[in-house]
């Protein structure tokens, strides 16, 4: 099956009382024992978890003899903002390696937050790796390597032993075997699962034990959100507002979170926008029992007409066991 097949209804655009656009997808949500409580599209269709996969393979970096705990921790499984303190935590996981931003192979790019980047702009700075979204991830790359003695020139190579240490992890947490191996946007190897998988995956760090690899990743995640996104980042935002709560986004309209006792859920908008994944966030956390006003705030997203509200993304979700 393609990830078009079977896609359904997540969210409607509603503009003045109109269904004006409408974005298909597939989501799956977990109650504690493992089952779908909440299904829309088909979620075992095989995908690229893109971002979303990050709090996976940083566990099983820590499995593979990281060394990295709190704030750090939580920056290598980030997509982070490029604010200055992420830039700073990504360079003090380098040095404790031996090694400096040069050695990063990840696309160089500019700051994600508007601020950090219009300051970039301002000053004639250049893209560089360091300031890529993805550089605490490859920064924790480079050291787990360093760790193991493995050779750092190649490390985005699939078939290096970090990769293949990651793979094996994503394989064991997610239950899917890797079908497909893509390159990401920041040139790492992208391994493929399922949406139930990655919501298994989550289920999986929410519920380890306490100092075990991935309850290190969770307990990090929890306690450091700033980390693992920025300042005002819907991601940021959601795991503030729910207590327990690990979470992740991704590129292409991918979500994935889950809580402590294992309730867990995982999103892939089919077109790849961006703009229905805080309402479907919000519906799903609400149909799990983890709804707030908080929560509902972060998922309101209007739509604009003369530059006031008109109307509103509404969700397609809800708890049942096919939506």
């Amino acid at each position: 099956m393609t990830i078009e097949q079977q896609a359904a209804p997540l969210a409607r655009v509603v503009r003045d009382g109109f269904v004006e656009s409408v974005h298909l997808g597939h989501l799956v949500g977990l109650d504690a024992g493992g089952a779908a409580v909440v299904r829309s599209g088909s979620p075992d269709v095989t995908f690229f978890p893109r971002s979303s996969l990050k709090p996976v393979q940083a566990a099983a970096m820590i499995r593979a003899g990281l060394d990295l705990d709190g704030e750090l921790l939580a920056l290598a499984s980030s997509s982070h903002s490029g604010e200055p303190g992420h830039l700073d935590g990504a360079a003090r996981i380098l040095a404790a390696a031996g090694l400096g931003p040069e050695d990063l192979q990840n696309t160089p790019d500019r700051p994600l937050d508007p601020g950090a980047d219009a300051a970039w702009r301002a000053a004639g700075t250049a893209p560089s790796s360091l300031a890529q979204n993805c550089s605490g991830k490859h920064a924790a790359m480079l050291a787990t390597c360093v760790a193991n003695g493995w050779e750092t020139a190649g490390y985005r190579e699939p078939d290096h032993p970090l990769q293949r240490a990651i793979r094996a992890h994503v394989e064991a947490l997610t239950g899917d075997a890797v079908e497909h191996v893509a390159v990401d946007g920041c040139g790492a190897p992208l391994f493929s699962c399922t949406v139930t998988g990655l919501a298994r995956a989550f289920a999986a760090l929410a519920t380890a034990p306490a100092g075990s690899p991935e309850g290190r990743v969770a307990a990090a995640v929890r306690a450091h959100p700033w980390w693992l996104g920025g300042t005002g980042r819907e991601v940021t935002r959601v795991v503030e507002a729910v207590p327990g709560l690990i979470a992740k986004d991704g590129a292409e309209g991918v979500f994935a979170a889950a809580l402590p006792d294992g309730r867990a859920f995982a999103l892939k908008v089919l077109d790849g926008a961006k703009r229905p994944v805080p309402t479907l966030v919000a519906a799903t956390l609400d149909a799990l029992g983890a709804g707030s006003a908080e929560v509902a705030e972060i998922g309101r997203v209007a739509v604009l007409g003369h530059g006031v509200a008109v109307g509103a993304v509404e969700p397609s979700v809800g708890s049942s066991a096919a939506v």
